[in-house]
């Protein structure tokens, strides 16, 4: 079935959208993870470039990105899970790496062990040893792929 995607991207001063991806991230990391809302939002939310992703008009997505002294750090990927396994995020992601490519940075993320595969898929390679971070395990990934997407 045929979906009309679109992806946003913001800063928080746009209330309006970091209001909905909030909203999914609240249900995605904090009421099915179980992370503590005091983990998942940050003193780097106003530094971070922010993407919400729509299908059909509806958001069901989100994820940032921002610079670091390592690079350009991709983070807090939230599909909502009915959405999840077709490829919405991987449309995500490469709409991200589109954005941060030219500024020729490092560009690396913390996955979840059960999501490394998509970002593997993608151009990133897993770094070191699995480490828990939110009491859920994950991997130091770098990417390393195609510089042209």
């Amino acid at each position: 079935m045929p979906m009309d995607i679109e992806i946003k991207t913001f800063r928080t001063d746009n209330y309006e959208l970091a209001k909905k991806a909030f909203k999914i991230r609240t249900l995605v990391f904090v009421k099915e993870q179980d992370v503590d809302p005091k983990i998942e939002y940050d003193e780097y939310e106003n530094q971070c470039q922010h993407y919400l992703v729509y299908v059909d008009g509806n958001p069901i997505g989100a994820a940032r990105w921002r610079e670091t002294g390592a690079g350009i750090r991709l983070e807090r990927f939230a599909i909502l899970p009915e959405y999840r396994n077709n490829k919405l995020g991987e449309k995500l992601l490469k709409k991200m790496l589109q954005d941060v490519l030219p500024k020729n940075k490092p560009i690396y993320l913390h996955s979840q062990v059960r999501s490394q595969g998509v970002y593997e898929r993608n151009g990133f390679v897993a770094k070191g040893d699995v480490f828990n971070e939110a009491d859920i395990d994950h991997i130091y990934m770098e990417y390393q792929g195609p510089k042209e997407l």
